[in-house]
């Protein structure tokens, strides 16, 4: 035989008996058969056909050309399944696009071209579902599609040429329900050339008993009001595959754009859709039910539907698409292998479970598509007939008994990876609602325990939120969990008991639900975090929450999903202030997960902490300005200038920023405009939404504070700096810099406040500027307590700030080091070095400040008002800083 694929394929004999019946060349056949066959291939193909043919008839012929090339690669091992799919899928969107455009031409001339209700053209939209919308399709595939189009109207009856349509004008949804059916009429009629594509139309809104063609606000509606959960998956593949071609690409491109945006918010939820399993689970039960009836009823395996088979391992990509994918926007690719892919690289499969649905998925669709081989039928049965599965595993380059080895074991596989990931953890090991016994509890926890499932959230919650938290409270009695730690999970639970999304993530996953167990058991400040924003838990689930993250690439993420989040007539401001509160939150989150586990020090915490504030606080001002009405130019000449702990990069969790707000801009709307913008950043930043507070700031610092302007102009800064500003604001001036916003607004800013630090001062009346400043702060924050306070007592923190600021002011001029903003630790042991300070002493001070802001940092953990100690604790550290401060300030 000429061709390999003539031994196995009924079909593929008959198709070239055709094609020499008519006097077709078999060399035509094979040289496309020695060449990849992509998109350009298949279109030249189409075009050389109609030069002697009809659409629908030049469309059979190219696809049985196609089809026999295809079979040939793909058996002779030439062809790997991502050509075959792809070039399956690009042969259905030219063919649809060439048969609609087709008809649309014909229907044109009868009626004239379909407007909206804004007399506008407008296209007849063709969505490919399911695999047609992946670039997956199958050999023998079913072409699922949706017709779509813009709104209702009429046909504009007068013609480009002037010239009146022959049947004069009807609705439009008349003309695209008219030319949907000779779409399908030109794909799918059996001709004596066969057919393009069978076309299957029944996942429209109401399936069959619905409308063929849907307007867009009636797909809304329907989204809204009955869509059901099976829809969402099947619309998660859903792309538009081709256009009717008579309202012009940019028409297309505004049609596109609108159906996104109803179809997204259908499929992804913005919240952490962990309730979808349930109802996965119970479709996934009647598809194998259906399944395995059929394998009762005619022998053989259903490699596409039964135990083990592709719809399996599509699901288990699609489920964490819907539960996620509201959030996470590189999980919406429609494509099963690079979902599955980025599921592994965020630790939500684990990875050997991601090779087994991998290798699994590229073995069966080529099993299914040897089966689809044989007779062109879209089928995925494999047939008992040991005759047969020996045909497909030659086909496979495997011999029979290694080809049944590889398919038990694949099925196997594939089905213990996918019961795991559907199985109810609430309900694994346990007997009903089974509650725990408390008898055995310190009464404390025993009490709060009853008192939760005596109080009304407990009781309003589903059963299987219940179940999720006694199972949680058994497993953390088994863990030897603190009385403390048992008393903050049961607020946790208590919190979210409502929300079981949340308790699906903790119950559904013992790793992540083991990091919160620990979390609650160290810290009070972690317990009150998680109980007020929950949503964080998702972070756990990853596998790389203990590892540092790209802030750059995090703010990409960021700068993409606030994009995305639009309104009809603009940006969704209120979901907007949630993406980014919500984003800030959980990457505190994750470097609290680090700090617990001691995986990252406190000054590279605040390093971390002070870096997603800058970025935040940078996407703020670009999304602000945006906003405003009267913006008079694209970009603002508006810079954030940090101080206090932002500005030193000691920023803690819930630490406030110290902002001043600058402008360059000459422009006579400037102020006015720069002012505004302040004022909603602002806003921005602090208002309270339902994802909690951004950030609380303090603009307190700028000039002539409180009754001051809120932006200032830089000439106006630098001009109050030198001539009208306290001691303390240029002791304030010494850790700050530029923190987002115009960067040549922050260079010009530290190019000043360099200079501004260098002028040379009176060492005695300074001396006593900043003695009286530091008896004032001190004065204001009295300790009556016999622990001695951290932060402001006389040997703590402030004092040693008081003596670095002290040291810029007065000996900056001399020794420019130290007029770099490089933090206290630093700064003192730099001027050890230059012999400011006793070089020991200086070093024993800035080990001090490190060993107080780690006390200080585990006490507010730990939920303390106030960082307080044993004084003998820090007995040698407070001689030290006594010393240094005598030494310098006398």
């Amino acid at each position: 035989m000429r061709f390999r694929a003539e031994s196995f394929s009924g079909y593929f004999r008959r198709s070239l008996f055709a094609i020499e019946a008519n006097g077709g060349s078999m060399d035509a056949i094979e040289r496309l058969a020695g060449r990849e066959i992509d998109a350009a291939v298949l279109a030249e193909m189409v075009r050389a056909e109609r030069e002697t043919a009809s659409a629908p008839v030049a469309l059979r012929r190219a696809r049985r050309s196609m089809m026999l090339a295809l079979m040939e690669r793909d058996i002779g091992g030439l062809a790997s399944l991502d050509e075959i799919c792809r070039a399956m899928t690009a042969f259905a969107r030219l063919a649809c696009s060439v048969a609609m455009r087709d008809a649309a031409q014909d229907l044109i001339e009868q009626f004239g071209r379909p407007c909206g209700a804004d007399g506008r053209a407008q296209d007849l939209l063709a969505v490919m579902m399911g695999k047609g919308g992946a670039d997956e399709l199958n050999v023998s595939s079913d072409l699922d599609l949706v017709f779509v189009f813009r709104e209702e109207g009429k046909t504009d009856a007068r013609l480009p040429d002037g010239s009146n349509a022959r049947r004069g004008s009807i609705d439009s949804s008349d003309f695209m329900h008219r030319l949907a059916r000779k779409t399908i009429e030109a794909l799918a009629d059996i001709t004596a050339d066969g057919f393009v594509f069978r076309v299957d139309t029944r996942l429209r809104p109401n399936g069959d008993s619905g409308p063929l063609v849907i307007p867009l606000g009636m797909l809304e509606e329907y989204f809204y009001a009955q869509g059901r959960e099976w829809e969402r998956f099947a619309w998660l593949k859903g792309r538009v595959g081709a256009d009717s071609g008579m309202a012009g690409a940019d028409a297309r491109a505004d049609d596109e754009t609108a159906l996104a945006r109803i179809v997204q918010p259908f499929v992804f939820r913005r919240y952490l859709d962990y309730e979808v399993f349930g109802a996965l689970r119970d479709l996934h039960a009647l598809i194998r039910q259906e399944a395995r009836r059929r394998d009762a009823r005619r022998q053989g395996q259903d490699v596409k539907l039964g135990r083990g088979g592709i719809r399996e391992i599509e699901f288990a990509a699609q489920l964490f698409q819907i539960v996620r994918g509201g959030r996470d926007l590189d999980l919406r690719n429609p494509a099963t292998l690079p979902t599955l892919a980025a599921l592994s690289e965020r630790g939500l499969l684990p990875a050997a479970d991601v090779r087994i649905l991998v290798d699994g998925y590229g073995f069966l669709r080529r099993v299914e598509h040897a089966l689809q081989y044989r007779e062109d039928e879209q089928t995925h049965r494999l047939p008992a007939d040991p005759a047969i599965r020996a045909d497909v595993a030659a086909m496979l380059a495997m011999t029979p008994e290694a080809f049944e080895q590889r398919l038990a074991g694949t099925l196997d596989a594939v089905e213990r990876v996918f019961d795991q990931l559907l199985a109810d953890p609430a309900e694994a090991g346990s007997d009903g609602e089974s509650e725990v016994d408390t008898a055995q509890l310190d009464d404390r926890v025993g009490h709060r325990i009853q008192a939760m499932r005596d109080g009304s959230r407990y009781r309003a919650a589903r059963p299987d939120a219940r179940r999720a938290i006694e199972q949680l409270l058994s497993t953390a009695i088994a863990g030897q969990t603190s009385d403390d730690g048992m008393i903050r999970l049961i607020d946790l639970c208590e919190t979210v008991c409502r929300r079981p999304g949340y308790l699906a993530i903790l119950a559904r996953y013992p790793q992540a639900f083991e990091r919160v167990r620990r979390m609650l058991q160290q810290s009070r400040w972690a317990a009150d975090y998680l109980n007020r924003h929950p949503i964080v838990l998702d972070e756990l689930i990853a596998g790389d929450v203990l590892e540092q993250a790209d802030y750059a690439q995090w703010a990409a993420q960021l700068h993409e999903r606030l994009d995305d989040a639009r309104l009809e007539d603009g940006p969704d401001i209120e979901r907007q202030m949630d993406i980014a509160r919500e984003a800030r939150h959980a990457q505190a989150f994750r470097l609290l997960a680090q700090d617990l586990e001691s995986a990252i020090t406190v000054e590279r915490l605040s390093d971390c902490l002070s870096e997603i504030a800058d970025r935040v606080l940078d996407e703020a001002i670009g999304r602000v300005w945006s906003q405003l009405r009267k913006r008079h130019r694209d970009v603002p000449r508006f810079a954030a200038i940090a101080y206090g702990r932002l500005g030193g990069k000691e920023l803690g969790y819930s630490s406030d920023l110290d902002l001043v707000f600058l402008y360059d801009d000459d422009d006579p709307a400037a102020q006015e405009a720069y002012l505004l913008l302040a004022q909603r950043l602002s806003n921005w930043l602090s208002t309270q939404t339902t994802a909690g507070v951004l950030y609380e700031i303090d603009l307190r610092l700028r000039p002539n504070g409180n009754a001051g302007l809120m932006v200032s102009s830089l000439r106006a800064f630098e001009e109050y700096q030198r001539e009208s500003a306290w001691v303390w604001e240029h002791q304030a001036l010494t850790r700050a810099r530029f923190s987002a916003g115009e960067r040549t607004i922050g260079e010009r800013f530290e190019v000043f406040r360099r200079e501004l630090l260098a002028t040379p001062r009176d060492g005695d009346k300074l001396q006593t500027e900043v003695r009286s400043m530091r008896k004032r702060m001190h004065d204001g924050h009295p300790n009556r307590s016999r622990l001695f306070d951290i932060k402001h007592d006389s040997g703590g923190m402030v004092d040693i700030e008081f003596i670095v600021q002290y040291l810029v002011l007065r000996h900056g001029p001399q020794h420019p080091a130290l007029l770099d903003n490089a933090g206290n630790i630093a700064l003192l042991q730099r001027a050890g070095t230059v012999g400011l300070l006793d070089a020991a002493l200086a070093n024993r001070v800035a080990d001090a400040y490190r060993y107080y802001r780690s006390i200080q940092h585990a006490i507010r953990l730990d939920g303390a008002e106030f960082a307080r100690v044993d004084p003998q604790r820090v007995a040698q550290q407070v001689e030290s800083v006594k010393g240094a401060w005598n030494a310098v300030l006398g």
